[in-house]
């Protein structure tokens, strides 16, 4: 395995040393916004971490042998604290990654609204399934039960702290299961936040745990015995280490990876809508989302009128302090991310791609970069070929329907799609029979939601988050039969 298991897109944010298994590194984060040096941590060694875990193991057996009711009453009050301390846990975030406050709110909210479904479903989603055998009612009784698995270690990025971590971590409480978190080493507040809400919120003491270690270190756990299985957000080369070291072990994993979300806008719309969709499709997070939007692929007819509405709609993302409500965009995460993306944007434009809007770096203290518009963006270009992790949009031409969806379809990537025309029909068949993601929106920016399936296909990985198919990932599907 690489030495690192990079969860982040870029792990310069958070100075963290090299150290020997034996030493606990010192962790500093840094503000995006300002460049200035925050809050320091100390993290753990990896024997700190091996003991933690073997801590979470021996949590678990009380907690797998607790009525619903009891996990429900515990994850509704974690919805609880959650809500209480949303304003804390939004200035970590802005801290720590750059999120604005604005957002931060947002996704403390979106967790506890997740803690409160999985509370209210999971009971639903995993009772007893009868099987009809076939036979006389007295000769055979089957039926299907979901046990859970164990310890399920979490390798989570930092683009959206809390939600990322909830996502998973309710319905893996809820299932029965617990938790070990190895977060991104630059928000290392926010993941021993979300350690203290399972705390507060009355979960036994080490059911849920944070482990502050580096990305060296994660594939010793990944093997380690108490672990029975392993979910991780990340890059495309994290998943494959991830899923290297899990089948080397026959271990269970889930991976939700990058994206580079294709929406096929047809020449039935109304361009100014379509436009403001793309447009908060793709700067949402400041564009550092594996669903938002990056590539727009228009047909022929209205490519020009999009265009220009996309520029107007894009410009409206001012940038700003992330710490004010008014602002809509905020930094990117780090120097390193926002010059990657630079970068992409500089080679893209020597291919010959247009800049139409934005493409420069200012002038200005923090990793901040404009909204960004590229035309005439052809094969070749890291805007076509690549996942932009920022505020750039590609806007591609088509020649028509056909054209548009075999360009959509024609990347390594499966995450999210979309569709944008005035045809609903047309754009549900689309959505269901023709784009090759995970994820098919109509008319709307692709998102996540506690009652939908999230994830991916192709290089965007495997596996089912929320909803019944996610809470499914991390049990064992048990056949029994009672013969009479």
């Amino acid at each position: 395995m690489d030495e690192r298991i990079r969860t982040e897109r870029d792990t310069s944010q958070a100075r963290e040393p090299a150290a020997a298994p034996s030493q606990r590194p010192r962790i500093e984060t840094v503000d995006p916004a300002t460049g200035r040096t925050g809050r320091s941590y100390e993290g753990h060694s990896r024997e700190d971490a091996v003991a933690i875990l073997g801590r979470v193991r021996a949590a678990w057996p009380a907690w797998r042998r607790t009525g619903y009711a009891e996990r429900a009453t515990a994850m509704r009050a974690a919805a609880e604290v959650l809500r209480r301390r949303k304003a804390e846990f939004a200035e970590l975030m802005t801290a720590e990654m750059g999120k604005t406050v604005t957002e931060g709110l947002a996704e403390i909210e979106k967790c506890a609204t997740n803690c409160d479904y999985f509370a209210d479903h999971a009971p639903a989603f995993l009772a007893d399934r009868p099987v009809d055998m076939g036979g006389p009612p007295d000769s055979s009784r089957a039926f299907v039960t979901f046990n859970p698995l164990g310890v399920v270690l979490a390798v989570m990025p930092w683009n959206f702290p809390f939600w990322q971590v909830f996502r998973f971590a309710a319905p893996t409480l809820m299932a029965g299961d617990a938790a070990v978190l190895k977060h991104a080493s630059n928000v290392p507040g926010c993941a021993l936040a979300i350690e203290s809400v399972f705390r507060e919120a009355g979960f036994p003491e080490d059911l849920f745990r944070a482990v502050l270690i580096p990305g060296r270190e994660t594939e010793a756990l990944i093997e380690h015995p108490d672990v029975a299985a392993v979910t991780l957000t990340g890059s495309v080369e994290a998943g494959r280490q991830v899923a290297r070291a899990a089948g080397g072990v026959l271990k269970k994993s889930v991976l939700e990876l990058g994206g580079s979300d294709a929406y096929v806008i047809l020449g039935d719309v109304d361009v100014g809508r379509a436009a403001e969709i793309a447009a908060a499709a793709r700067v949402v997070n400041g564009g550092q989302s594996c669903i938002a939007g990056k590539r727009f692929v228009v047909v022929r007819e209205i490519r020009e009128a999009f265009e220009r509405a996309l520029v107007e709609k894009m410009q409206a993302f001012a940038m700003g302090d992330p710490r004010d409500p008014a602002t809509r965009l905020g930094p990117m995460q780090s120097l390193k991310a926002r010059d990657d993306v630079h970068d992409q944007v500089t080679r893209s434009v020597a291919a010959g791609a247009r800049v139409l809007t934005g493409g420069e770096v200012p002038d200005r203290p923090g990793a901040w970069y404009p909204p960004t518009v590229l035309g005439e963006v052809r094969p070749g270009m890291p805007a076509y070929d690549e996942e932009v992790f920022g505020p750039v949009a590609a806007v591609i031409e088509a020649r028509d329907e056909a054209d548009a969806i075999r360009i959509a379809n024609g990347s390594p990537f499966g995450l999210g799609s979309g569709v944008i025309t005035a045809d609903l029909a047309r754009g549900e068949r689309i959505a269901r029979d023709e784009l090759e993601a995970g994820l098919s929106f109509v008319n709307a920016n692709v998102r996540s939601d506690p009652r939908l399936p999230f994830g991916g296909v192709k290089d965007s990985g495997y596996g089912r988050e929320c909803s019944e198919f996610g809470i499914h990932e991390f049990v064992n599907v048990k056949t029994v039969l009672v013969q009479s």
